[in-house]
């Protein structure tokens, strides 16, 4: 059974591990599907992470202990919703001026930008969750091969839609910000978009996978 956890007085945690773990975030998807079929009367949002699921509430129509044996009812129900993610692709540009830091990542790691591309593109990335900051999406895991740490210091500002490396982990940036990851290409899509409804153009739990595209078609 999964650890409860309490955010402040109008939002409960469900921690189902510690551990960046496709099981797990499997684990969090079901249980947020299976509250979104529920319509549970005072569950305001859900929020999925890696291995947790964020239930904001309003504590006038709900309490934290009601709130609690429902989901306790929910995970230990037998006909959970089957969970079939959507296939996504995204293009991207390897190419000047979209790769800014591309050259420095394959220096740093040893091969050259040709092979970071194609290790990079050969992958499927999973989509863990939207976070930090609006539109970022957070995807893992990256081929071991590209794994690099985090810069001593931060990089210029990154424009949205730049694809973002560190660690294990992929991020397609949804707004503008200076960071420590490297920036490999850019994707012309706009995953974030507050005029949309909704405004984000893929779902957690999505498989993406990343296409390359000249500079031109990126243009």
């Amino acid at each position: 059974m999964p650890e409860f956890l309490n955010a402040g007085e109008t939002a409960l945690v469900v921690e189902f591990g510690k551990t960046v773990d496709p099981r797990l975030h499997d684990e969090v998807l079901a249980l947020d599907a299976a509250l979104a079929a529920a319509s549970v009367d005072g569950v305001v949002e859900t929020v999925p992470t890696y291995r947790s699921l964020m239930v904001h509430y309003d504590p006038r129509k709900l309490d934290r202990e009601a709130l609690a044996e429902r989901i306790e009812t929910l995970l230990e129900r037998s006909d959970k919703p089957a969970l079939t993610p959507a296939k996504r692709s995204v293009p991207v540009c390897y190419e000047p001026p979209y790769a800014e830091d591309l050259p420095a990542l394959a220096q740093a790691l040893g091969i050259d930008e040709a092979r970071v591309v194609a290790l990079f593109g050969a992958a499927t990335y999973r989509l863990y969750m939207y976070g930090f900051l609006p539109g970022f999406a957070y995807l893992g895991k990256l081929p071991k091969e590209l794994e690099i740490p985090r810069r001593a210091t931060p990089r210029p500002p990154v424009p949205p839609g730049a694809i973002l490396v560190v660690g294990e982990q992929v991020v397609i940036a949804g707004v503008a910000m200076q960071t420590g990851w490297y920036m490999i290409g850019r994707t012309p899509l706009r995953l974030f978009d507050l005029e949309r409804d909704p405004p984000f153009s893929f779902a957690v739990g999505d498989e993406v996978t990343f296409e390359p595209i000249a500079a031109a078609d990126f243009a």
